[in-house]
């Protein structure tokens, strides 16, 4: 197994070069490896690469990586691997707030902020209602998750109809299409701290999700404490998933699929589960953002669109391949 997760961390690696080599001005390695050995010498591939394609690569991987942990996060709690972690209610809940937030004229600079603040508030909003005595209703949290997404859709379908009037209807479904685009250090600086915080407590939980996969009696039988495994899980992957919003908008499949390819490669233990998640998920979308830049320059496709395109068709072979099981 160890192997194994070597081969994904290179292969992670070798994505991340790919996305610093492609863009608008093509750049030799050579060239890309001599301006990140010297970050402070001047030049034209120096800026290029420590001002627009690093930022960009080390956002990708990082909403890659939380989506990738959030998704495996939530798939070992509820025992189910269709679950991704768009089921609080986080994407849902930011996408509202920046659609009325953009109507009504805040500055673009606040969105990550507000999209992050809006998410959390729809995760808390979502384990209240799924609350039983002093756990979690897994039945009661995908209800209310499922609930509040339809609820906030209707929002922004309002949102939108308004906007289509006043001009701001683009910026909106630039949104909700996700994208890397435009975001830089500045926007990492905000979101990486949180998407750390959920990586701790995802660390912490392992122990108690590989109990819980044998189903919350058993977990509580061998000594894991099901109710405070339950709510550390749930604010990891709302932590996670917050960040991930936070800094590209909608990006959507990286939860649900990346999961399902890391359980082929390394199983279902919690440990290696967990790491081939966040180097798997790193490659899928930094390769994804770096191929929506170059498939139809200068245009730019959203990155959330292609991963579409890409994990549908995935998904589906695996699912009806012999995904079904979960263990």
């Amino acid at each position: 197994m160890a192997a194994r997760l070597a081969a994904l961390a290179l292969v992670a690696l070798l994505a991340m070069l790919a996305g610093l080599l492609v863009g608008g001005v093509p750049l030799p390695l050579a060239t890309v490896l001599a301006a990140l050995a010297h970050p402070h010498a001047l030049g034209d591939a120096g800026t290029i690469v420590w001002a627009i394609r690093l930022p960009r690569v080390c956002v990708a991987a990082t909403v890659g990586a939380s989506l990738a942990i959030s998704g495996a996060l939530l798939q070992g709690m509820l025992r189910n691997p269709i679950v991704d972690p768009y089921l609080t209610g986080v994407s849902a809940g930011a996408a509202a707030a920046i659609a009325i937030c953009v109507v009504l004229g805040v500055t673009l600079a606040l969105l990550p902020a507000i999209g992050f603040a809006a998410g959390i508030a729809t995760a808390l909003v979502v384990a209240a209602l799924a609350r039983r005595g002093t756990g979690i209703d897994v039945n009661r949290l995908i209800l209310a998750g499922i609930s509040l997404s339809a609820l906030f859709s209707a929002v922004i379908a309002i949102v939108l109809t308004r906007a289509q009037a006043s001009g701001y209807a683009s910026a909106i479904l630039s949104w909700l299409a996700g994208s890397m685009a435009g975001r830089g250090w500045h926007e990492l600086a905000f979101a990486l701290p949180y998407a750390l915080g959920g990586l701790l407590l995802a660390l912490l939980a392992v122990p108690a999700l590989n109990a819980l996969r044998l189903g919350d009696t058993r977990a509580a039988a061998i000594g894991v404490d099901v109710d405070r495994a339950q709510w550390t899980i749930l604010a990891a992957a709302s932590l996670l998933t917050a960040s991930a919003v936070s800094l590209s908008g909608m990006v959507g499949f990286v939860g649900l699929i990346v999961p399902h390819i890391a359980r082929r490669v390394v199983g279902s233990d919690a440990r290696r589960l967990i790491a081939a998640s966040v180097l798997l998920g790193t490659a899928l979308t930094v390769l994804a953002d770096a191929a929506a830049r170059t498939l139809f320059a200068p245009a730019e496709l959203p990155v959330g669109v292609l991963l579409a395109f890409i994990g549908v068709p995935a998904f589906l072979y695996l699912y009806l391949r012999g995904g079904r099981q979960f263990a």
